[in-house]
């Protein structure tokens, strides 16, 4: 008996955890070989819930992929990612991704432009620049998502 309690509460104590890797949502990003500011976006994620795969690519298939799926250049950062239908560019935290699953407007996807100082994977939070989420929508117009103070 006292075995089947132990048995009993390593699962309940593990149930949690599988409940929350069966939930994590698998995000595709495509970046290029090497950036560390990529890879620091995708930890970024994972400790958020997300399950990021990379895929490099060579810069000028970077672009053309960037093109290819309703980035305009002017939003354009370092990587870019698909999840559920939607295209995430650069630096964008994960409670923005969360909050566009959850919403889903009718729009390409979010966009950080450029590689502003501490949004997530360029430095710390409690010493960022102030940067806005862009939503981009469909017919290439961009309102602003989220905005983040200077920390």
């Amino acid at each position: 008996m006292k075995r089947m309690t132990q048995a009993l509460a390593i699962t309940l104590a593990l149930f949690p955890a599988a409940q929350a890797l069966a939930e994590a949502t698998a995000i595709d990003v495509r970046k290029t070989n090497g950036c560390g500011c990529c890879l620091s976006w995708m930890k970024h994620l994972e400790e958020n819930g997300f399950v990021p795969t990379g895929q490099d690519m060579f810069g000028g298939l970077l672009v053309r992929f960037k093109l290819d799926n309703g980035v305009p250049q002017r939003m354009v950062s370092c990587h870019t990612a698909l999840i559920d239908g939607y295209v995430i560019e650069g630096h964008v935290p994960a409670a923005d991704i969360r909050r566009l699953l959850e919403e889903r407007p009718d729009a390409v996807g979010l966009a950080v432009p450029g590689m502003p100082y501490g949004s997530p994977g360029m430095g710390p939070e409690d010493d960022r620049e102030a940067y806005d989420v862009v939503l981009i929508r469909k017919d290439g117009s961009t309102e602003v998502f989220s905005s983040y103070a200077e920390g």
